[in-house]
């Protein structure tokens, strides 16, 4: 059942395009399972077996711990994403590991090794990898920018519009996003405090720019933000 699983996770995938029946039937013997539930950890990158992990269904959050075991959310990884040692090379200096954050995700790994072998045997995939990274490095620069120089209000206000564009259900130009975020984890996205979260969102709510509720957000009119 599961390689079954595993096959048409991967053919459907955009990375594999360009890999043929062959090819994903074995690329299925390499590639590891699993599923998990809210709240679960599921990546370590001071792990001693480095994988490069495929998230299929759910929702993650990669969070990063410094020296004196404060957190911050790195990224939120959405179905189709990638994470884990994507510089293809054990990191032992970061501390960061992955926690999920939806009722249920789905998650194919392989381990690095494995991984970098079937690069070197398909270039068209090797292309394909880099240039998804490169997509995805950007994303995350952009957001630290945004993080530098913008107020606490308008990195909120970006991160919605953002987190729309990406996951939203467009109804015109009112958008409904599933929220499987606390505040305190959009507190941690935006790098302010959870009262300061708080209270722009109440803020947004009372100037009926969106409503909020722990189930969803809806952004009633995406071109005011």
């Amino acid at each position: 059942m599961y390689d079954d699983l595993k096959y048409w996770y991967l053919r459907d995938h955009k990375l594999f395009k360009t890999l043929s029946f062959g090819d994903i039937k074995q690329l299925c013997i390499i590639t590891g399972f699993k599923k998990a539930k809210k709240g679960e950890i599921i990546y370590f990158s001071a792990s001693d077996v480095p994988r490069i992990f495929l998230l299929k269904k759910g929702n993650i959050k990669i969070v990063a711990v410094d020296e004196d075991g404060n957190e911050s959310i790195k990224d939120i990884i959405q179905k189709g994403d990638l994470f884990g040692e994507l510089g293809l090379e054990s990191d032992n200096e970061s501390n960061e590991y992955a926690k999920v954050l939806s009722d249920d995700v789905a998650i194919c790994s392989f381990l690095l090794s494995d991984f970098e072998d079937l690069l070197l045997r398909n270039p068209n995939l090797a292309l394909s990898y880099t240039k998804f990274v490169g997509l995805k490095m950007k994303r995350i620069k952009n957001s630290y920018s945004n993080l530098i120089s913008k107020d606490a209000k308008t990195r909120l206000s970006l991160f919605l519009k953002d987190w729309a564009e990406r996951e939203g259900v467009a109804s015109g130009s009112t958008i409904v996003i599933e929220n499987y975020l606390t505040q305190n984890d959009i507190a941690q996205i935006i790098c302010t405090s959870r009262q300061t979260a708080t209270q722009l969102l109440n803020e947004m709510e009372s100037n009926g720019l969106i409503s909020y509720n722990r189930k969803e957000i809806i952004l009633k009119d995406i071109y005011k933000f």
